[in-house]
């Protein structure tokens, strides 16, 4: 052996032929290479030539690095050599030596530049466990040792995390009392955070939007008074009341309000259709309903015996505005309750009608520590809140907001060029947003985001659906590694986050567990897959919702929860998602998920957006059908979209139906409205 080439081996207990399945396949080494966190092959190997295409590399030490490959040597089931691209003399062997008894040696030879000595050295060293995860993925065996992607919360790591972010910090003694006996007597509920921050900072910014500007202390003084005044609308303890609003500082203060009264909220897609807000309505029979005057004739054509209010005047409703009722009502402080008013958010019903969902009431701090463990957000931020409040991420700012005695700047109707505006104006330090939002101003011109001092933002916190790797690299390209991707849902809360340094490692991952969290993928059967393996993603930590309205529950599995989603966990332990459980379809025999086929798409150099769904077919069961979205001036052909694909996944993932549109059916969320793409009525430019 040459003293620059490591030579290292260990044994599987598979033939090569078995082996190979994931030898040859470069996009699974990611999952079985902790060093290794993102492979594309873009030309598959073809007669008399192995497959080339990109790898990215993320050294134990050591700044990561991507680099072109080409394999010089492919003959399957047997031996494959990558090469980098150009050929700088560096290169890794894998050769498979059958073995008496079905087994295979798995030789491993490698020159690397002098560099990354320490990559070697890894890599040599982790052979045998590669071979393990190998084995286990092979036998189709889970691994004991990682059951349950766990990160522990204890005492000392919650304080530690609450300390660093300055939510627990010295003060004038008063004022810690004050803070500590509000949190005391109130609970970590959306009062008890409000009234906290007011003991320990009253005159500090709380809340700012377009009409309006409060303090902690106006916040404190006003819910006061809102709670009194529907108090003596007949509101009492665990009550329901709905909120049908945008976001601005009385819909806050109606939280803080209905949490005084121990009353619970039901939160109101403003893109419900006047049907849906009928339903959920009757379903929940609040006994008052607060809304904007947008949606105030919505809201009178429900039948019942509710007050109404208004919550945004701009239009002679006729209903009571929230104004009005503050300053008449009494500014007696209402005293505690027993039973703390919960949250019902409605799940985004991209699939059907939205269901309702009671939210648990926080249990303490670690809610809060278990956010910032991963985004490290500060006390007295200022956050830009653009995602909607009635959604589970909006809501998830204005709960940390208060927890961080931080100022809500608060967008009522999204507009992109208005949030950069914000943004530099009121020296913002995080923006929490959905995708969507995020693309509307990746949208913009160059010239019109280059207006705008962005110099403050920290952090752009997204979550609500997925971001294509493309777009969340060109992102960071452009405002910085400021990108942190919240992955969870309305029933489990929060499963992973992925940090600007796991975005660069792997664009479309999900991330890693945050405190107090722990992450498993089951089978259907409920236990662990082998290393490697997809299947169901259940969630375990303090927030798992208590279940929906209708009384209906998603599958648990011991003290976890599904997500609905199927995903695999990468060698390093991060999570990536493959779709939802409930999009898989059956072509011919095989298991299909649309959004690799999206992910795929989206990187198409002329494509702006897609969505995939499955669709019946005579033959195979069911196909998969594409709705691209072109960039302008783009041309696109049906049939160069299906080679393209074909070139990077099964042939059993290419779209047979490929549909040309104007753009995507969304809700107010962003989401993509998957099943309006099955009404023919839905606007497609052309079919190929």
């Amino acid at each position: 052996m040459r003293d620059d080439v490591v030579e290292a081996s260990a044994v599987v207990g598979h033939p090569p032929d078995v082996v190979w399945q994931i030898v040859g396949s470069p996009e699974w080494y990611s999952r079985f290479v902790p060093e290794i966190s993102w492979c594309e092959i873009q030309e598959p190997a073809g007669r008399g030539r192995g497959p080339k295409g990109s790898i990215r590399i993320v050294p134990a030490r050591g700044p990561m690095f991507e680099t072109q490959m080409q394999a010089v040597v492919y003959r399957p089931g047997e031996h494959v050599v990558w090469c980098g691209v150009p050929d700088e003399g560096t290169w890794v062997s894998i050769e498979l030596r059958p073995l008496a008894g079905g087994k295979t040696e798995l030789f491993v030879r490698m020159m690397l530049p002098p560099a990354h000595l320490d990559l070697v050295s890894s890599i040599k060293k982790d052979v045998r466990a590669l071979a393990r995860r190998l084995d286990l993925h092979l036998a189709g065996e889970h691994d004991p040792e990682t059951d349950g992607e766990t990160n522990k919360a204890t005492k000392l790591r919650t304080t530690s995390i609450l300390l660093r972010a300055g939510v627990l910090s010295a003060g004038r003694p008063d004022k810690l009392a004050r803070q500590l006996n509000s949190l005391a007597q109130w609970g970590a509920t959306v009062a008890g955070g409000y009234q906290a921050a007011a003991a320990r900072v009253p005159d500090e910014p709380a809340l700012h939007d377009e009409r309006s500007f409060r303090t902690f202390r106006q916040v404190q003084e006003r819910s006061d008074r809102l709670a009194n005044a529907l108090s003596e609308l007949g509101v009492v303890e665990r009550d329901r009341i709905a909120l049908m609003c945008r976001n601005h500082a009385a819909m806050i203060e109606s939280f803080v309000a209905a949490s005084k009264l121990g009353a619970d909220v039901i939160l109101l897609n403003t893109g419900l259709s006047a049907a849906s807000v009928k339903d959920v309505l009757a379903e929940h029979r609040p006994s008052a309903v607060l809304a904007d005057d947008e949606f105030a004739q919505t809201i009178a054509n429900v039948p019942g015996d509710f007050a109404r209010i208004s919550t945004w005047p701009d239009a002679d409703a006729g209903y009571p505005t929230v104004d009005e009722l503050i300053q008449a009502a009494p500014a007696d402080r209402p005293k505690p309750v027993e039973r703390p008013g919960r949250l019902i958010v409605l799940t985004s019903g991209t699939t059907g009608t939205p269901k309702g969902a009671r939210r648990p009431t926080p249990k303490g701090m670690g809610t809060a520590a278990a956010i910032l463990d991963r985004i490290p957000l500060r006390a007295g931020d200022r956050l830009l809140v653009a995602a909607p409040l009635f959604h589970t991420w909006g809501l998830a700012a204005m709960q940390i907001g208060m927890a961080l005695r931080a100022s809500l700047a608060l967008i009522r109707k999204f507009d992109a060029e208005e949030t950069l505006r914000t943004i530099a104006e009121q020296k913002c330090d995080a923006l929490f947003a959905v995708p969507i939002m995020l693309q509307r101003i990746m949208d913009l011109p160059e010239r019109v985001r280059a207006r705008y001092d962005l110099s403050s933002l920290r952090i752009v916190a997204s979550s609500g659906s997925a971001m294509s790797g493309p777009f969340v690299t060109s992102f960071m390209d452009t405002f910085g590694d400021v990108l942190y991707n919240f992955y969870g849902s309305t029933e489990v809360s929060w499963a992973s986050i992925a940090d600007p340094a796991d975005l660069r490692a792997a664009p479309t991952t999900a991330g890693r567990c945050p405190l107090g969290t722990r992450l498993a993928i089951l089978d259907e059967d409920r236990k662990p897959v082998p290393p490697g393996g997809e299947g169901q993603i259940f969630v375990g930590n303090d927030m798992l919702f208590e279940g929906y309205t209708s009384g209906t529950d998603p599958a648990r599995a011991a003290d976890m929860m599904a997500s609905g989603d199927v995903g695999y966990l990468d060698a390093a332990g991060r999570l990536f998602i493959t779709g939802r459980a409930d999009e898989m379809i059956v072509s011919g025999g095989e298991n299909v998920f649309p959004r690799p086929v999206e992910e795929a798409l989206v990187a198409l150099p002329g494509v702006h957006d897609a969505a995939v769904v499955g669709v019946a077919d005579a033959e195979w069961g069911q196909r998969l059908a594409a709705y691209v979205v072109p960039r302008r001036g783009a041309s696109l052909h049906a049939e160069d979209i299906r080679q393209y694909i074909h070139q990077r996944l099964a042939r059993f993932a290419v779209p047979r139906d490929v549909y040309f549109v104007p753009d995507l059916p969304r809700n107010a969320t962003g989401k993509i409205l998957k099943r309006l793409l099955h009404d023919d009525t839905w606007p497609a430019t052309s079919e190929y």
